[in-house]
């Protein structure tokens, strides 16, 4: 994909709303060869979506292994809103505890002694985190209204061919 391409459909108001998000689907192959798709949170910091995890987190060894991933970021109300990613996962080793990891997990609403419990024992529970670091190659932007899959985009187009035949 063109990078002003990519540029556009990242940079779309739609795609910055989806981006603030907590949650993503994280989707990969695992050791075994088969699919994954996992929950998982992540930051978007204008160029990279970064997710932080264990660092005996089972999917880490797939990824060293294979990269290659996909996420899926989206709304629950009728019509979704669905931003699809696809890049390369980059795997950064850190002590302690990442910013974007508490930054993430910021979103949710907790109270002052809440947050203060909750990083306590954060900081208590892991001595380092793996970040998962994916720079976007491909994007596409569907909102069911102006943009909406391919595949529902041809039928639409054989569709009005057969009704001016």
């Amino acid at each position: 994909m063109r990078r002003s391409a990519l540029d556009e459909v990242l940079n779309h108001p739609l795609s910055q709303k989806l981006l603030a998000r907590d949650l993503a689907r994280l989707a990969f192959t695992g050791l075994d060869g088969t699919p994954r798709a996992i929950p998982i949170g992540f930051v978007w910091n204008g160029s990279e979506i970064v997710m932080c995890t264990a660092k005996n987190a089972r999917k880490l060894p797939a990824l060293r292994r294979d990269p290659a991933v996909a996420l899926t970021i989206d709304t629950e109300a009728h019509p979704p809103k669905i931003l699809l990613i696809r890049g390369r996962a980059e795997l950064d080793v850190v002590d302690g505890i990442p910013d974007e990891y508490l930054q993430w997990n910021g979103t949710y609403q907790m109270t002052p002694e809440q947050r203060t419990e909750w990083e306590a024992e954060v900081r208590a529970l892991y001595d380092g985190m793996v970040r998962i670091v994916v720079r976007p190659t491909w994007a596409k932007l569907i909102d069911f209204e102006t943009t909406l899959p391919s595949s529902i985009e041809e039928l639409m187009r054989r569709r009005a061919e057969r009704q001016r035949g």
